[in-house]
């Protein structure tokens, strides 16, 4: 476990050494804090139901960019040889550069609770929806960091890899959000479609509903880009 932690700190250092990191930082709390704005006044409902929604497809395009270096650039640079030479195994590879990106992510999400103190400060919100929208966050953002670190981990070129991270969670997102609605699916196929939609599973967390159910389709699907992610550095040892 001290390694993936060491891993952890290396990554999360290097992530800020890069100026995307802070260009990342930058947007997200500029978009964030606009939508906030809009909503945030005296007579305005106090909620951040319209804020998290933002968030969430605001790490559509985000989450991809912060973890697309993560293993492509060790791949590029040929460094990703001594890691997997090392005593560490490739779980313990992959669970550090995730850790890392999730670090980096809990730091994005600052001015969130900065908005809620805000809302607090200037009334009394519903405790549930809050709770349940930052959970809510807080799990997508750990799926779409899992699958940006599976994209980075099939290519050695950032830029592949933040376009297939792109279009993954695109599918989990546009394309499950819309193809329901065209009538051109069997109902079962349907019913589906609409349980791997993010949108869907988070939406039930922004009206404070914390259901196993939900929980466990990010835990699951989150889990699943991370194995993703060990076998292709698993194959990378045969090549």
């Amino acid at each position: 476990m001290s390694a993936v932690v060491t891993l952890a700190r290396r990554e999360l250092i290097g992530l800020f050494a890069s100026p995307i990191a802070w260009v990342v930082l930058a947007l997200f709390a500029l978009g964030t804090g606009l939508v906030f704005g809009v909503g945030f006044g005296p007579g305005r409902p106090a909620t951040m139901t319209t804020t998290f929604e933002a968030t969430v497809w605001l790490l559509v395009f985000l989450a991809p960019a912060v973890s697309m270096r993560l293993i492509s650039e060790e791949l590029a640079r040929g460094t990703l040889e001594r890691l997997v030479t090392s005593p560490i195994s490739d779980t313990q590879i992959i669970l550090g550069k995730w850790l890392a990106a999730m670090a980096f992510l809990g730091l994005l999400l600052a001015p969130l609770l900065i908005q809620i103190g805000l809302l607090y400060a200037s009334g009394n919100p519903d405790a549930g929806p809050l709770v349940g929208g930052l959970l809510g966050v807080a799990l997508v953002g750990a799926l779409y960091l899992a699958i940006g670190v599976f994209a980075s981990a099939a290519t050695e070129n950032q830029i592949i890899a933040f376009l297939l991270a792109a279009f993954l969670i695109a599918l989990l997102t546009f394309l499950f959000f819309f193809l329901p609605e065209s009538g051109w699916l069997p109902a079962r196929a349907r019913a589906a479609v609409l349980y791997a939609n993010v949108n869907r599973q988070f939406g039930e967390f922004n009206r404070g509903v914390i259901d196993a159910g939900n929980v466990f389709y990010f835990v699951s699907m989150t889990g699943l880009f991370l194995f993703l992610a060990v076998k292709l550095l698993e194959s990378r040892r045969w090549r």
